[in-house]
């Protein structure tokens, strides 16, 4: 007896090699106003980068009042949304536990030290990197300094 799936089929598990170290993500604050609302134009075509680069998995899905998707990982949640917005002028500052191992799972290769940069947020520092997804948004990762 075969079994049948009803309804899309989504991968719901990172694509990441086992062997690698994984950072875990603190939090997600958006650039402008809603990390559950940030634009692209294809819902789609933009759901597969983040969960092979970013290691992302699916929650849900909405079609109204426009199309969009949840994504999870750790415990924080970004929206990608077919709402019209300017991808290029939003993103997210990815507060993580350990930026290099973040920079290895995303860019695919251990960092050096010329391509992070140090940020101070009020009293905070952290130690950066930037990621541009093809759909535009732009994506600064960061671990606490001291």
């Amino acid at each position: 007896m075969k079994a049948e799936v009803a309804g899309p089929v989504y991968n719901t598990m990172p694509n990441h090699e086992d062997n690698k170290m994984k950072a875990v993500f603190l939090s997600a604050a958006p650039y402008a106003d809603d990390a559950l609302n940030l634009p692209v134009e294809n819902v789609d075509a933009a759901v597969p980068y983040y969960e092979k680069t970013f290691g992302f998995h699916f929650v849900s899905r909405q079609d109204k009042p426009h199309r969009s998707v949840i994504l999870g990982r750790d415990g924080i949640q970004i929206g990608l949304a077919e709402n019209g917005g300017d991808p290029t002028q939003e993103g997210c500052f990815f507060e993580v536990d350990d930026v290099k191992a973040a920079f290895n799972e995303i860019k695919g290769r251990l960092p050096s030290d010329s391509e992070f940069r140090l940020d101070k947020f009020g009293e905070v520092t952290y130690q950066v990197f930037f990621e541009v997804a093809p759909d535009g948004l732009c994506y600064m990762l960061g671990e606490r300094q001291g």
